[in-house]
């Protein structure tokens, strides 16, 4: 009996140990730590390469879209520092989005695993730096979009790897227009590359800024330059060559403004100073944000070449005038933002074009209620589809904080009294029978006739032999 007690004893201690060994300080914890460890490296995994929903997010920072077809993949206002690696994308993507990031070096290789891309949007980043193979692979890039960046040169053999690159924006830039340049300035100057590189300007030496790098003469670049970049040698010349002429020129719609092209063509020109419509507005541009400038007045065929606009804001501009053409040829727009400006009435015929608007946005202006608001009125009656809001009257006082639409629909309920006249003096008050040719013929015959023959006349028959 003693014996198969200890037995048992023995038995029951042997049980104990492992649990006491895994109960040791740390020990279990580093095991439910690793375990919880991999759990979420799996989840990660697997929400990583999920394809479910739209938009599928293809990295912590990036969606993947479809459009005709086509897969974007949109990363712009990410505050991204670097390019994102390539994933396992549905299709392989057309175009890839990185506009307004914080990008400032392109680095060797930077788009491997993007070989399909036709566009590449990095405008509005701080690139300063382009490695010598940073395009590579990209051998079916029609669109490259560096403008409003910091680059300062570039050469072309970085253009090298995209032989089918046929619009190329550089502009707003600081391009320091050195020997360098020279091989860059040259390709974009061939005929054949019309759209590469237009608008692009000299930042610098002093002798060169503001020319445009289409029309430079290559030439000057590599000539002598002191450290501060301003050329050396013949001082006797007071005339900067490169001294711009002061000549008020309108503000030019590509160099003024952002240009977007996902997932339409958008025009974000809000908030750039602008006192006046830009000019050569695209043809395909679909929006235009003109918000927040300084636009007092628009002018006839402002927006003559946006033929296909389908939206346009122009809201805080403290906007008095709308020309009578300013809007022609707009058939197509369907949203107009005038809100918020200084208007206080609308000119017969400036919406007459406007065929199929569906809104108009037209609070915070000064309405004025009289006659001249019931064309606005009159019109939007005539097209009830349009869903318009902010038309209140501001003066005079009797009808502050009224509609406009009751304004009118009171004006004319209290019509004026007409004058009552008799039937015996109608032909005299009736202004329709006064003047007429044969009552003046009438009037001169009778004066000029002798008093004996205004009497009435005598019919007197004569027998001719």
């Amino acid at each position: 009996m003693q014996v198969t007690s200890s037995l048992l004893l023995a038995s029951l201690l042997l049980l104990l140990l492992p649990s006491t060994e895994m109960k040791r300080p740390g020990k279990g914890r580093g095991l439910r730590r690793a375990r919880h460890k991999l759990t979420q490296d799996r989840m990660r995994s697997v929400g990583r390469h999920s394809r479910s929903g739209p938009p599928r997010h293809v990295t912590p920072d990036c969606s993947e879209l479809t459009e005709f077809e086509d897969v974007f993949i949109d990363c712009q206002d990410r505050r991204l520092t670097s390019i994102p690696t390539s994933q396992t994308w549905s299709k392989q993507p057309k175009h890839l989005l990185l506009a307004r990031n914080k990008i400032k070096v392109l680095r060797e290789d930077a788009f491997s695993g993007f070989e399909s891309l036709t566009s590449l949007d990095l405008q509005q980043n701080q690139i300063s730096l382009v490695a010598e193979g940073a395009f590579q692979g990209l051998t079916r890039l029609t669109t490259l979009l560096l403008q409003h960046n910091r680059l300062g040169t570039l050469s072309e053999e970085l253009f090298l790897p995209m032989p089918n690159l046929r619009y190329l924006r550089l502009y707003d830039n600081p391009w320091n227009c050195l020997c360098p340049m020279d091989s860059l300035i040259r390709t974009l100057q061939v005929p054949s590359n019309r759209n590469l590189g237009n608008h692009a300007r000299c930042a610098g030496p002093t002798r060169l800024k503001g020319m445009k790098l289409k029309q430079i003469d290559p030439n000057l670049l590599c000539k002598g330059t002191d450290p501060t970049g301003d050329q050396q040698g013949n001082q006797t010349d007071p005339i900067d060559p490169a001294e711009p002429i002061h000549i008020r020129t309108k503000p030019d719609a590509t160099t003024s403004c952002h240009t977007y092209l996902f997932p339409q063509i958008r025009m974000d020109c809000s908030n750039r100073g602008l006192t006046e419509v830009p000019s050569n507005i695209p043809e395909d541009v679909v929006h235009i944000d003109l918000s927040y400038n300084s636009i007092r007045h628009l002018k006839a065929r402002d927006f003559h070449r946006a033929r296909g606009l389908r939206s346009l804001n122009i809201s805080y501009n403290n906007m008095e005038h709308i020309n009578t053409a300013s809007f022609s040829g707009l058939l197509h727009l369907r949203e107009l933002d005038l809100s918020n400006n200084s208007l206080h009435s609308v000119q017969y015929g400036v919406l007459e074009d406007l065929y199929f608007l569906s809104q108009l946005k037209l609070g915070g202006n000064p309405w004025v209620c009289d006659y001249s608001i019931h064309y606005m009125v009159y019109w939007l009656r005539l097209h009830p589809g349009v869903r318009h809001s902010g038309l209140l009257c501001r003066s005079p006082p009797e009808h502050t904080g009224e509609s406009v639409a009751e304004y009118v629909h009171s004006y004319n309920r209290e019509c004026p009294k007409d004058r009552q006249h008799s039937r015996t003096d109608q032909d005299q008050t009736d202004p329709e029978l006064w003047n007429t040719p044969m009552e003046v013929q009438g009037e001169l015959e009778e004066e000029l006739e002798p008093s004996h023959l205004r009497v009435p006349q005598k019919y007197q028959i004569i027998r001719l032999s």
